[in-house]
C-alpha cells in the first residue's frame, strides 16, 4: 500500500492516513462569521487525514481579507463549531490556522479606518478590502504603522486568545500562520523589520515575535496541539530576499523541535509563481528538524509519495486539488481521474465551484441518468 494511505501519529492524534488539506482563503463567510455552507464544504473533505482551516484572524486589526471567518467573537466560535462537529461525525482531524496578515491590510477593512500595523511603515503586498466605490476588490495594501514595543505583548495575547478560542470551537489544534509575507514574516525579515528595539536586529530578536507566541499557544494547548507554517525564502507579497533567510529558519527549527510542537508545515511559493524552496536546503532543513514536518506546494500523488519514502517529509498536504475533489483521497486512492480545479471560484461567490463539486461515484451516477435519458429520448 502506498504510504500516503497509512496511518499517522501527530502528537497523539490517529490520522487515518498522510494525506493533508491545505489552509485556503475562500472567502465565502458573510460577516466574517463561519456558516453552514463552510461546515458542508469542510464536512465534504472530511477524510483528509487532517485538515487545516482556511485562515482565521485573531482579531480585525489581523484580518486583511475581506469574508474571512475570524475566531476573536462569540458568534465566530459558534460558527466555527458547526464545521468541527461536521469534520469529527466524519472522523476527520481538524486544525485551525491563527492568522494576524500584519502590515498586508486595507484601512477599508481596519476599525474606523486605522492603518494596519507591522513591524515598520515598510509598505507592501494587497488586501481584499473596499474599493473607492464601496465595491469589494483587491487593493494595494495600505500604509501600516509601526508596532510599539509595548503594543507587541497584546499581539502575544491576542494569539493566545485566539488558540483558546480554537480549543473551544472543537478544533483539535491550531497552526501558527508564519508563512507568505504575514506578521511573523514581516518581522523574521530585516529588509521590513528595522526596528532597534528587542523584536528588531540580531537573528533571536527578529524571531522573539513568533517564539512568543508559540509559548505562549503551547502553555494554552499543549505542544502536541500546536503546529506552525513557514515559508522559508519566501517572497510573497512584496517580501525582499536576505542573506540570513536560511539560517533564520533553521535556527526556527531548533528552536521549535526543543518545544516539542505537533508539526512544522513549510510552504513551497513555487507553485504561486515564486522561486522555489530549493532541494538542497529542504534537506537541510529535514536533517536540522527531526519532528512531523509537513510540505505544501504544487504537490501530486507520485511527488508527495516520493518524498515520503525518501525520508524528506512525512505529511504532504495538497491545495487547489481539494477546492474540486471533495473525495481526493478516494481519488488518489483509487486511480480515479481528478476533477479540474476552477481559479474563478476560488476566492467568494456563493456555492458554485465550493460546494457543489461532486464524488467520483456522485459524477459517474450522473453520467449514467443522462446517459440513460438520451437512450430513452433516442
Amino acid at each position: 500500500m502506498s504510504a500516503l494511505f497509512e496511518n499517522y501519529d501527530v502528537g497523539g492524534l490517529h490520522l487515518r492516513n498522510r494525506v493533508v488539506m491545505a489552509p485556503m482563503t475562500r472567502s465565502r463567510a458573510p460577516n466574517d462569521i463561519p456558516n453552514e455552507m463552510g461546515a458542508l464544504y469542510y464536512r465534504q473533505r472530511a477524510s483528509a487525514g487532517l485538515i487545516i482551516s482556511e485562515g482565521t484572524p485573531i482579531s480585525r486589526e489581523g484580518q486583511g481579507y475581506l469574508f474571512n471567518p475570524g475566531i476573536f467573537g462569540p458568534d465566530q466560535i459558534r460558527g466555527w463549531q458547526k464545521a468541527t462537529q461536521a469534520v469529527h461525525a466524519r472522523g476527520g482531524t481538524f486544525f485551525a490556522q491563527i492568522w494576524h496578515v500584519g502590515r498586508v491590510s486595507h484601512t477599508s477593512i481596519q476599525i474606523a479606518g486605522k492603518a494596519p500595523v507591522g513591524p515598520s511603515e515598510a509598505q507592501g503586498g494587497k488586501a481584499f478590502g473596499y474599493d473607492a466605490q464601496g465595491r469589494p476588490n483587491m487593493l494595494s495594501a495600505s500604509k501600516p504603522r509601526a508596532l510599539a514595543t509595548a503594543e507587541v505583548k497584546r499581539i502575544v495575547d491576542d494569539f493566545r486568545q485566539g488558540a483558546i478560542n480554537a480549543r473551544n470551537a472543537g478544533f483539535d489544534g491550531v497552526e501558527i500562520h508564519a508563512a507568505n509575507g504575514y506578521l511573523f514574516e514581516q518581522f523574521l525579515n530585516p529588509g521590513v523589520n528595522d526596528r532597534h528595539d528587542v523584536y528588531g536586529g540580531s537573528r533571536e530578536n527578529r524571531c522573539r515575535l513568533v517564539m512568543e507566541v508559540i509559548d505562549e499557544c503551547v502553555a494554552a494547548l499543549g505542544a502536541h496541539r500546536v503546529g506552525i507554517r513557514l515559508s522559508p525564502h519566501g517572497t510573497l507579497f512584496d517580501m525582499p530576499e536576505y542573506d540570513d533567510n536560511g539560517e533564520t529558519y533553521l535556527y526556527l527549527a531548533r528552536e521549535i523541535e526543543k518545544r516539542g510542537l505537533a508539526y512544522i508545515h513549510l510552504h513551497d511559493q513555487g507553485g504561486q509563481g515564486m522561486a522555489p524552496l530549493p532541494m538542497d536546503y529542504l534537506r537541510t532543513f529535514r536533517q536540522t528538524y527531526g519532528g512531523n514536518l509537513l510540505l505544501a506546494g504544487n504537490l501530486e500523488k507520485e511527488s508527495a509519495e516520493r518524498m515520503i519514502t525518501d525520508g524528506l517529509i512525512d505529511l504532504p498536504v495538497f491545495g487547489r486539488m481539494y477546492t474540486s475533489n471533495p473525495d481526493l483521497v478516494e481519488r488518489m486512492y483509487n486511480g480515479w481521474p481528478l476533477a479540474e480545479y476552477d481559479p474563478d471560484t476560488f476566492y467568494g461567490g456563493d456555492a458554485r465551484g465550493y460546494v457543489d463539486f461532486p464524488t467520483y461515484p456522485e459524477d459517474q451516477a450522473r453520467k449514467a441518468r443522462e446517459a440513460m435519458i438520451a437512450d430513452n429520448q433516442a
